[in-house]
């Protein structure tokens, strides 16, 4: 089976083909870094960082680029309360990003450019608009005539009413027309700037994930892709500005968009105030069982979270490293089983390649044939790889948040109730058990000898 995608654009699932079969290109909305990010903001960057493995192993290559929004009126905000340049907040919050970002297992892109660091870029692409007829200055702005663009509403396919409501724009008497959006705006003195032919001022932020992914990726790029909640106006903007700066261009032949987490049935966002944020989430829980979760269901959908889902997602590596645990006597490199791979060329679908690994795992559990056991071995680690799970060594899962003082306390207490028991002073051994199931280490009496884990 051949990688095929569900393209928002279409509305179709379709056979990915990329411009350069040796190295496609995709391009993700990355963090405004403002604050810390909830758990919503990284079913993207770990779904798509899925796709980006798949995409190696297919075309042997692979341009992606997750940018960092380092200019922003929440930015701004923030940096004025604090009294400090924006440079402060940003530096700050891009580093707890990538940190939760690793923690989750998400890889680095290949490139993270950054608003402000592409201003000129920037400039130089409203001025082509600017000459081209697409954009006009007014009052130290530069605005997007969306009039000048007759497809404008092909991704989100809305009609112009609706839009301007959706979009909640702000109808300036600059404006031409009240759906024009800004593509720079002026500064006052106490907010960051940069000088341009229109005065002092910053970009708007569509403009600058436009630029960005010229700048890096090209005129045309094979994917871009975000949350759903971009894709209106956010992603319409980009393509309106993209294709115009570009004489007619497309700008992304290939749009995918990851559903929203909820909370309580309620979409999670900071609005709201119904937020977990992953850097409290990775502190409180196995980061292992975050990343299993975020990919439990098909990204295209909702997924509702919850305490009972990563519970049940620790349960699940529980018995998928006690697995591993059990072959470790067994010697096998990982192998990406083909059910693996054909589960995420089907428009990436995490769930069905979650239940082949159960399934890999069962048999393993099953068979006492050496070969098969090496095989299935093999397999397991390889679906882990390919879905960035099971990449630790089962005695690091089960002792997870336990120092090696604690993991040499917890033994002696094991081999001391192993003594008990041989001396058949049963209440000891209990009192020993007990003891060690309040502060919750759960021992299991194995034919290989007693094992320990977190409850």
């Amino acid at each position: 089976m051949s990688l095929r995608l569900y393209n928002s654009l279409t509305r179709r699932v379709e056979p990915f083909t990329p411009l350069d079969p040796r190295c496609p290109t995709m391009y993700v909305c990355g963090p405004t870094v403002y604050n810390y990010v909830h758990i919503g903001n990284a079913r993207g960057p770990v779904v798509f960082g899925v796709l980006a493995d798949v995409l190696r192993r297919r075309f042997g290559g692979l341009r992606y680029a997750r940018n960092i929004t380092d200019v922003d009126d929440k930015i701004n905000a923030a940096a004025l309360e604090l009294g400090v340049p924006i440079e402060v907040i940003t530096a700050r919050y891009a580093a707890a990003y990538r940190e939760d970002m690793a923690a989750l297992g998400v890889a680095p892109p290949d490139l993270e450019p950054t608003a402000t660091g592409h201003i000129v870029q920037i400039i130089a692409m409203i001025e082509r608009l600017i000459a081209s007829g697409h954009a006009y200055a007014a009052e130290g702005h530069v605005l997007f005539s969306v009039a000048s663009f007759p497809e404008y509403g092909k991704l989100s396919r809305r009609d112009p009413e609706e839009m301007l409501a959706g979009a909640r724009v702000e109808v300036a008497p600059y404006k031409r027309d009240p759906g024009d959006f800004v593509l720079w705006k002026p500064s006052t003195p106490e907010l960051p700037g940069w000088d341009s032919p229109w005065g002092r001022g910053r970009p708007g932020w569509h403009i600058e994930c436009s630029a960005m992914a010229a700048t890096h990726l090209g005129e045309t790029i094979d994917i871009h892709a975000g949350g759903v909640d971009l894709q209106f106006p956010h992603h319409e903007n980009e393509i309106a500005q993209s294709e115009c700066a570009h004489g007619g261009k497309p700008f992304a032949r290939w749009w995918l968009h990851n559903g929203m987490l909820t909370f309580g049935g309620a979409k999670m966002a900071k609005s709201v105030g119904n937020i977990r944020r992953v850097h409290d989430l990775v502190r409180e829980h196995p980061p292992e069982a975050l990343r299993y979760a975020l990919l439990s269901a098909h990204y295209r959908q909702p997924l509702d979270w919850s305490d009972a889902l990563i519970e049940q997602s620790v349960r699940t590596l529980d018995r998928l490293y006690g697995t591993l645990r059990d072959l470790a006597d067994v010697a096998a490199s990982p192998v990406i089983p083909q059910s693996v791979e054909d589960a995420l060329d089907d428009d990436l679908n995490t769930p069905l390649a979650l239940a082949e690994l159960a399934r890999i795992a069962a048999d393993a559990r099953k068979t006492a044939d050496p070969a098969e056991r090496a095989r299935l071995k093999g397999e397991l680690l390889g679906a882990g790889l390919a879905l960035g799970l099971l990449q630790q060594d089962p005695a690091q899962w089960f002792a997870r948040g336990a120092t090696d003082t604690d993991e040499a306390r917890i033994q002696a207490l094991i081999e001391e109730r192993a003594a008990a028991k041989q001396a058949r002073d049963f209440a000891r051994a209990d009192a020993i058990r007990d003891r060690l199931a309040a502060e919750g280490i759960v021992l299991e009496d194995t034919p290989q000898g007693v094992r320990w884990k977190r409850a």
